[in-house]
């Protein structure tokens, strides 16, 4: 039942295994009461505001202890996480108004067993310390007898949990064929057509039918909305040759950024945190028998590979771990190593050699990039009177005139790629591109290189369709295209029926069933003694693929090859599969049962007893979950779930 412990208001788990575990650094607010002490109520039960904003401080905790990187309320509430947890403390406030209603409780003993039982309330003995107990209630604004009957509920919910969803198994012929469906695997055969295997080339098409074309695929010879801009602009780079730069500058410049030109060496190091020093030495267990990789353990835990990634580090940057990590002459990982968020392991990607560059090397680079800061402070200090200029009614001709801006035009598409030089490479003046309107006056806009620039939309040249003389070659080639797929299609549906024909030849009629209109009573059957004749089956360079799993690849060639392959019913048949424009015949020549007594099939079992289990269980919770919030009725405090939003960071 661990699984369904995440969509009850659990007390025990939020408190001692999240905020205790964390430091119980506080809120950075003293109340989350606010106006309001509560957000909510199911029932007689109600859900206050400290309840909801430890909730929320500790899965936040959670969420940046597992990632390595603090996790802000914004970012929280972009993943959802505030939802999730009112989700959880509305459904932990139906389990106890059940409880409360059908009379389920828990003993003293529990209760106590729970208290002495938690690690964040020993001493330095590794026994029960009543000291830190009160000293760790007193931080969180608990009483003993809050607490304590905060257990006792919780508990209460635990034990309803059970009995709803407790017990539940499995269906073994469901785990047997979803076993089977993973695990088996299948051999066949394909053949991709093309151009040169048509019986005769493609004819050329006469104008009428390109006309004809061109207007039924009108959607393709369209040009879209076109905003044609005008701009003047002013760039750093525009301005380096008027920078002057002496020696001692480019010194100045080379010790400012020593750090560029001279570093120790470095590795490039990924972290993984574990909950337990036990869960981090299974894994460098399974993957230094080459059963799993740190990469298989970062997407188990929902990360992604940027999540743990600590970039480029030197050995003193990795404090503890920089012995065992800077022992490694290859890639590879290490650990565990304890570390002030627990217990990880380090994968070590690649090793970076000390730089050292002297200055006379870097100075044509230093020179670069100094004439480049000086002309943007150049280009920021001439933009006031830029402004003004723009300000007093100037356009924008007037500014290519009078100051040292360049003017320029662009016919501006909406979603067009940036080109890699030119003012469409800048977002800022993409951004702009799209929203200005023909009322708006030219402004002065900052670029991301310290350039400025403003515009003006002369006019919107609204979509259209492009006259046939102008794209009579793009509406060829696309006419050539189609046809030559459509006469693939159609070559491979008659190479499919010939193949067919020849396997599986047509039954010859019995001989009773001949007509023997004019023929003598001793006349032989026609059919007596005679071989049936069949068609040949046309020669094809099949490509062979055996043993393929669903999961598999095959090299070059489309996903749903191989998709269409697993849908296939019998062994023998051949089927036309269009994929990306690409015509393809596939052959499918055996299916493989797994066995499933074999270890991986066992561990797969396994694996899909446990998913399914969990699923069920959650499935059956969550209905009696809803059912106890329909019966007990919610009231929800909006506003003081806002207050306590804005409060928690």
């Amino acid at each position: 039942m661990k699984n369904l412990r995440t969509h009850g208001k659990s007390t025990v788990v939020w408190l001692l295994m999240g905020l205790l575990i964390l430091g119980l650094g506080g809120f950075g607010v003293t109340s989350f009461s606010g106006g309001s002490s509560e957000i909510g109520s199911v029932g007689e039960t109600k859900i206050t505001a400290d309840e909801y904003a430890r909730a929320l401080q500790s899965q936040i905790n959670e969420y940046s202890r597992q990632t390595g990187q603090p996790l802000t309320m914004a970012q929280a509430a972009s993943i959802g996480l505030p939802q999730a947890v009112q989700a959880q403390l509305f459904t932990g406030a139906a389990l106890e108004e059940q409880a409360r209603r059908i009379g389920v409780s828990v003993g003293d003993e529990r209760v106590a067993k729970t208290i002495l039982d938690a690690a964040a309330f020993r001493g330095p003995n590794g026994k029960f310390d009543r000291t830190a107990y009160r000293e760790v209630l007193n931080r969180q604004q608990m009483t003993e007898a809050e607490f304590e009957a905060a257990i006792r509920s919780d508990e209460a919910r635990l034990l309803i949990q059970r009995s709803v969803a407790g017990g539940v198994v499995a269906p073994a012929p469901m785990v047997d064929l979803t076993a089977a469906w993973l695990l088996g695997t299948r051999d066949l055969a394909w053949v991709e057509l093309d151009e040169d295997q048509l019986p005769s080339p493609v004819a050329d098409p006469d104008e009428d039918a390109l006309h004809a074309w061109h207007e039924a695929n009108a959607d393709r010879f369209t040009s879209p909305e076109t905003r044609k801009i005008s701009y003047v602009w002013l760039t750093p780079e525009m301005l380096t040759d008027e920078v002057q730069l002496d020696e001692a500058a480019l010194r100045d410049a080379y010790e400012a950024q020593i750090d560029k030109y001279r570093q120790p060496e470095r590795r490039l190091v990924s972290r993984l945190v574990f909950p337990t020093l036990e869960e981090a030495q299974q894994a460098m267990a399974s993957i230094e028998a080459g059963e799993a990789s740190f990469d298989t353990y970062v997407t188990q835990r929902g990360l992604t590979t940027d999540d743990v990634e600590l970039g480029e580090l030197t050995k003193a940057e990795l404090d503890a771990a920089g012995d065992a990590v800077f022992a490694l002459d290859n890639p590879g990982v290490v650990g565990p190593i304890d570390t002030a968020l627990g217990p990880a392991l380090f994968s070590m990607n690649a090793i970076l050699d000390p730089v050292d560059i002297p200055f006379e090397d870097a100075r044509e680079d230093l020179r670069a990039e100094a004439a480049l800061d000086r002309a943007a402070r150049m280009v920021d200090d001439l933009s006031s009177g830029f402004e003004d200029l723009l300000a007093g009614g100037a356009t924008l001709e007037d500014m290519a005139d009078e100051t040292r801006m360049q003017m320029g035009q662009i016919d501006w598409v909406s979603g067009s790629p940036a080109e890699a030089s030119g003012i469409s490479g800048y977002e800022a003046f993409r951004e702009m591109a799209e929203t200005v309107t023909e009322q708006d006056f030219p402004e002065l806009f900052q670029l991301d290189d310290g350039g400025v620039f403003a515009l003006r939309l002369d006019e919107v040249v609204p979509p259209a369709l492009i006259p046939f003389e102008d794209v009579r070659d793009e509406v060829e080639a696309d006419w050539r295209a189609a046809e030559i797929h459509r006469q693939l299609l159609s070559l491979a549906e008659e190479k499919k029926v010939e193949i067919t024909a020849a396997r599986d030849p047509a039954p010859v009629p019995a001989a009773s069933a001949v007509s023997r209109v004019g023929l003598p009573e001793d006349a032989p059957d026609e059919d007596e003694g005679a071989l049936v004749e069949t068609a040949a089956e046309p020669e094809l360079p099949w490509t062979v693929e055996t043993d393929m799993r669903r999961d598999g690849w095959i090299e070059d060639v489309p996903a749903d090859v191989l998709i269409h392959a697993f849908s296939m019913k019998n062994v023998g048949a051949v089927d036309v599969v269009d994929a990306q424009q690409r015509v393809f015949l596939v052959r499918l020549d055996a299916i493989h049962q797994p066995d499933l007594s074999e270890e991986e099939a066992l561990r797969v079992k396994e694996a899909v007893s446990a998913r399914l289990e969990q699923s069920l269980q959650a499935d059956l919770f969550d209905y009696y979950a809803r059912a106890a919030q329909r019966k007990g009725g919610i009231q929800v405090n909006q506003a003081a779930i806002n207050a306590i939003n804005a409060q928690v960071y």
